[in-house]
């Protein structure tokens, strides 16, 4: 505080000194200004400790602010003021309770050397298990590649043809429905989509048609005597 004190008084000197002309600053200085004596000679007092007469707050009264009355205050004071204080060392002496959690956080956070090391080893060999087993997936997929390419290349090509497929249906069905209709229809009209129904219709009678008749070829087949076999026991 007096170090700041002295500078600006000296701050503020030598802003009065710029203001003088060169014949008035010298006449003040060979005439030795008692401001700059007392600048000079400046000595602040240092700030002393009352010890003989501390102030201590009452904690009884309800006029002493609440931080003053807590135990931190009460350390405070005492390592000020020492047994002036008259505060009971025994009294600044931390709890179980509070004992217990600066062990805690002792523990947590400053562990011995040796819970370091095996923390250390314990994170090393995690990350050694997690980069084994992205090293182990990875080959997996690798391995996977040829046939998901494979995979992938026939179903764009069973897509392709699909779309052929039907593109190539849809312009039957609609010659068929200007054959019907005799002019050319649109494919999102009702008529065509009727069309399509009865279309549709007949391609799943005939399906079963044809599978039943399948079905029968083979039950005929099955029941037929082994004319080969017979014709060579003769």
């Amino acid at each position: 505080m007096a170090a700041s004190m002295l500078c600006r008084r000296t701050t503020a000197l030598c802003r009065t000194l710029k203001g003088f002309s060169p014949s008035t600053t010298a006449l003040f200085a060979n005439s030795q200004c008692p401001l700059q004596l007392q600048t000079a000679s400046y000595n602040p007092r240092p700030l002393r400790v009352n010890i003989r007469d501390p102030y201590i707050p009452d904690k009884n009264s309800e006029k002493t602010p609440e931080w003053q009355k807590t135990a931190r205050h009460d350390r405070k004071l005492f390592g000020r003021y020492g047994s002036a204080s008259g505060i009971d060392p025994a009294s600044l002496w931390p709890s179980h309770e509070e004992l217990d959690e600066i062990i805690a956080e002792e523990k947590e956070w400053n562990p011995p050397l040796k819970v370091m090391l095996k923390n250390i080893e314990a994170r090393e060999k995690e990350e050694t298990a997690k980069r084994l087993a992205k090293e182990k997936l990875i080959a997996a997929n690798m391995a996977k590649m040829p046939k998901l390419i494979a995979d992938w290349r026939r179903e764009k090509r069973e897509a392709k043809l699909k779309q052929k497929a039907e593109k190539e249906r849809r312009r039957m069905l609609l010659a068929k429905a200007r054959e019907r209709f005799g002019y050319m229809v649109d494919h999102r009209s009702h008529k065509f989509k009727e069309m399509m129904a009865e279309v549709e219709k007949d391609e799943k009678k005939m399906r079963k048609q044809m599978k039943r008749r399948l079905k029968e070829e083979q039950v005929a087949g099955d029941d037929a005597p082994p004319a080969a076999s017979s014709s060579s026991s003769s």
